[in-house]
């Protein structure tokens, strides 16, 4: 296998440090719009690991992202960029014929006139659009295989199949209890994503009706992570768990929250308050024009530069209740990663590391042809039991509480 890997930041770099202890593929390109970033994700491999090569190219350049999957003759394109890039590279793949891999879905946009009740256009609408396409061509799009979306799905299908006759409710729960020394303000993840997906209006899935949206931060929960995490409150946050686990795994309910703290939800409503959320660039008075959000991203520290200052754990998970054998059921299916040992053991913070572990064992699954189809498909619609065995393979194990 020959793959493509689009970006080179703080998950990419953890992608290849992570793939350089697999053995399941031929050659990693690793390509940037920042050359010299890609060349340092290499680097950081040491001159004995020769299956990885950097090259500059841009995310948002359909045709010559295209061009270079067909010269380099990739069997996959995984995409480890922002969602702004999702469709450009989900395109490219396409229309070389290689499969396709990405942690977040295409972009939303709010309903016009009822943002807080009606789904306008939803995460990954514009992927699975194309999903004809993508079965005609016999290639795979597989889509949200990250942390959250990716591992969480694969829980979801693990507990239909295993541990529910019924399911009244699946929700996934993310929280940790991270500190970073030196900042009063420093999110562990992309700001740029961070602050998409917390302000735009989280989806809820129901039976009965359907996708539905509503307020963001709404329905507050204090929710007990395992592993000495603890009681987190966590709060509704779009997420393409919601828009992706009602497609494959029944279930009556669909809703993801996240914990993210009172001080870091003000910090949030103050930038929009102030349109520095906004993607739409803005005039300077000397004529310069910059993207507000931008802007924001670049004052803050970069996520990936925080690991030797950060304390604490992450958790990502799925809540799942119903009815096994007659009998009510919850259960929480989960996923920790120590900022401590992730920093010992690949240089990577707990955060980003989660992150990427997750695409290179899905890769390899789809390597060895142990997940295979053509479409556009999530995890949850392939078998959870090989996916979490290697997993704990790759010594991150995973756990279970009732």
């Amino acid at each position: 296998m020959r793959i493509l890997l689009v970006g080179a930041g703080g998950v990419g770099s953890a992608i290849t440090r992570i793939a350089a202890r697999r053995s399941f593929f031929d050659h990693m390109i690793v390509a940037d719009y920042n050359l010299a970033r890609a060349e340092a994700a290499v680097a950081a491999l040491g001159g004995a690991e020769t299956r990885f090569s950097a090259v500059r190219l841009d995310a948002s350049d359909r045709a010559a992202v295209t061009a270079y999957l067909t010269e380099e003759r990739c069997d996959v394109l995984l995409n480890a960029t922002d969602p702004r890039f999702v469709m450009p590279l989900f395109e490219a793949a396409l229309a070389a014929g290689t499969h396709y891999l990405d942690m977040a879905m295409s972009l939303s946009s709010p309903h016009p006139a009822r943002p807080y009740e009606e789904c306008g256009t939803k995460l990954g609408d514009a992927q699975f659009e194309r999903a004809a396409a993508w079965e005609a061509s016999g290639r795979l799009a597989l889509v949200g295989v990250g942390v959250e979306p990716g591992l969480s799905d694969v829980f979801a299908r693990y507990a239909a199949e295993e541990l529910f006759d019924e399911i009244d409710e699946i929700g996934v729960r993310d929280g940790a209890n991270l500190t970073v020394d030196g900042y009063d303000f420093a999110p562990s993840f992309s700001i740029w994503t961070t602050v998409e997906e917390c302000l735009n209006p989280p989806v809820i899935w129901e039976k009965e009706r359907g996708w539905y949206t509503t307020a963001p931060f709404s329905e507050p929960e204090v929710f007990d992570f395992p592993e000495g995490i603890g009681p987190v409150e966590c709060v509704n946050v779009e997420h393409e768990e919601v828009l992706l686990i009602p497609r494959w795994v029944e279930a009556r309910r669909v809703t993801f929250k996240y914990g993210l703290g009172n001080e870091f939800i003000e910090t949030l409503k103050t930038l929009h308050k102030l349109g520095l959320d906004r993607t739409r660039k803005v005039t300077l008075p000397d004529g310069t024009e910059v993207s507000p959000r931008d802007v924001v991203a670049a004052c803050l520290p970069d996520p990936a530069t925080l690991g030797d200052r950060m304390h604490g754990k992450t958790c990502a998970g799925t809540w799942v209740k119903g009815v096994k054998d007659g009998r009510p059921r919850e259960v929480y299916l989960y996923h920790v990663v120590d900022n401590q040992w992730s920093m010992a053991e690949h240089g990577s913070q707990a955060v980003v590391w989660q992150t990427a572990i997750n695409p290179v064992v899905a890769l390899e699954l789809v390597a060895g042809g142990v997940w295979s189809g053509s479409g556009v498909l999530g995890a949850e619609a392939f078998d959870p039991r090989p996916y979490l065995d290697l997993l704990t393979a790759y010594g991150s194990p995973w756990g279970i509480r009732e």
